[in-house]
């Protein structure tokens, strides 16, 4: 097989250097317009377009601004509610060409019910040349001539997908699994038959009888049910390392949650050097990828069928439990700044128009489109002004593990009134021992020095900062109740409302069952 390895490397070093060339001279701020452009002439005669009248949008001498006027802001519910029901009752051209034939269901990490995305086979094309140009950057690591006869490990969703009438519906990589090109067949695993089972339990322990016979230089997938799997092959199979059985493994790509607070842990799992690489890729599109090696940064992809526009996170766009406002401020690429947090939204190539997509974002240089993700729109904590960010919590996560040489695999964290004023309660997740105190003491130390707006609310309304230490299997546990184990599914960082209340009924459940020992 080494002819194999020699030649897809070639391959992807020609098709890296013209995509490279371009990308020096376009202008992403030109790319965006184009994309715009792209975008509003393909669904003009759609209902959508003729309701917003793309056709004079079109002819306006500032395209990006016209569309920002005339087209509201949506959400998902509303976005659902006026447009995608009836694509999903099988209408055509509602809001892009065509029948749509797929939807995602995703319920992401802030939402009780599923959602369904609309995947049409333009975002489709788009979503395979993303995934190539992120496959094919891998040429400027100079791996050996070997690395590219291994195989690729992606811990997905069940590829199985659901018939209802006019579309199929299931995880986003079972829809994207039937366009994996016929030469990646060789590389891909766990293989179609294990990636179609949905039960978690069944997939991993296939996986884990599967990895003996596979030579795995790159693994895909959520850190926590990564960690997982690698944890129970060691376990299976008493190795010291995943290395002993998979030497070749060189690449963890990462997506959907900040990779942070999984690092320590992970390094106990290696025994080599493994180059960990971000990937942001949603129901709603393929939005970014690491370029960079020694940056932990991820670059947006300003000419694949989606036009991005920035809504300053802040109270003025934005009420507490993190709902959008009527009339945001919003801007397009050319008029965002660094080191602001947005909400990003989305118009793209399968329909969706100033889409609120509910993560949020900070550019770390907005002329290269490096981007870092800060969290999510209704995964915050501000009751009371101190404007807590995921970022900030993984931050101090981070720091907490370094300082008590600790392992934290899982956290999540909640704010509720406390007499008169406020208070914080951090539920923390680790199997080595550690005193509880000093650990709410030090992420208290951290979170002050991070967060000016904390510090400030510390000394004002946030009167007591509590903490429960908890055994890891609890978090995989809730989620396992709720049916969002393994896939692409992750531990919310924030608690509030109703799933706030599930949670601590399901902890005291555990407790008064004394599955958890004080």
């Amino acid at each position: 097989m080494p002819i194999l390895g020699a030649i897809i490397k070639k391959a992807y070093e020609l098709r890296n250097m013209p995509v490279e060339l371009k990308k020096q001279r376009e202008n992403p701020v030109v790319s965006q317009t184009t994309e715009l452009k792209k975008l509003l002439r393909k669904a003009q005669f759609t209902a959508f377009g003729e309701e917003y009248d793309f056709e004079s949008i079109l002819e306006s001498k500032d395209i990006c601004r016209t569309f920002s006027e005339r087209v509201p802001v949506f959400d998902y519910n509303t976005m659902y509610k006026l447009w995608w029901y009836r694509a999903l009752n099988g209408e055509a051209y509602v809001s892009w060409p065509g029948r749509v034939k797929y939807f995602a269901l995703s319920s992401g990490t802030s939402e009780a019910s599923s959602k369904h995305i609309p995947i049409t086979q333009n975002m489709l094309n788009s979503i395979k040349r993303a995934s190539v140009r992120q496959l094919v950057s891998a040429s400027k690591y100079d791996f050996p001539v070997q690395f590219y006869e291994k195989g690729i490990l992606m811990i997905g969703g069940s590829t199985h997908l659901q018939f209802n009438g006019t579309y199929f519906a299931g995880d986003l990589s079972g829809i994207t699994a039937g366009n994996i090109p016929f030469w990646f067949e060789h590389f891909y695993k766990p293989g179609r038959r294990i990636s179609k089972a949905s039960d978690w339990a069944t997939k991993l322990n296939e996986m884990v009888k599967k990895a003996p016979i596979w030579d795995i230089g790159v693994i895909v997938g959520v850190p926590a049910w990564v960690q997982i799997l690698m944890e129970r092959i060691i376990k299976e199979y008493n190795l010291k390392t995943i290395h002993d059985i998979w030497p070749n493994l060189t690449v963890y790509v990462h997506s959907g949650v900040s990779f942070v607070p999984y690092e320590k842990s992970f390094e106990k799992l290696f025994e080599k050097p493994v180059i960990y690489s971000e990937s942001y890729l949603a129901s709603e599109g393929y939005i970014a990828y690491q370029t960079r090696l020694n940056k932990r940064i991820m670059q947006l992809i300003v000419d694949n069928g989606i036009y991005y526009e920035f809504v300053p996170f802040n109270d003025e766009n934005f009420d507490e439990e993190g709902n959008l406002r009527e009339n945001p401020q919003t801007f397009c690429l050319a008029q965002a700044q660094n080191n602001v947090e947005y909400a990003l939204l989305l118009s793209t190539n399968a329909g969706a128009w100033r889409y609120l997509l509910g993560d949020t974002i900070k550019f770390v240089d907005v002329k290269q489109c490096e981007i870092v993700i800060t969290g999510r729109t209704k995964q915050f904590l501000s009751i009371c002004g101190e404007h807590l960010s995921v970022e900030n919590m993984s931050r101090a996560i981070e720091m907490l593990q370094e300082e008590l040489n600790i392992v934290v695999k899982e956290f999540t964290v909640a704010g509720f009134r406390h007499g008169s004023m406020f208070a914080h309660r951090w539920y923390v997740g680790t199997d080595d021992p550690v005193d509880a105190q000093i650990a709410i003491q030090k992420i208290d130390e951290y979170l002050n020095q991070l967060n000016d707006d904390y510090m400030v609310e510390r000394t004002e309304a946030i009167t007591d900062i509590f903490i429960e230490v908890l055994p890891t299997h609890v978090f995989y546990e809730y989620m396992k109740k709720l049916g969002k184990e393994g896939s692409a599914n992750k531990f919310p960082r924030v608690m509030k409302g109703q799933r706030l209340d599930d949670w601590e009924k399901y902890l005291s459940e555990t407790n008064s069952n004394e599955n958890i020992k004080s």
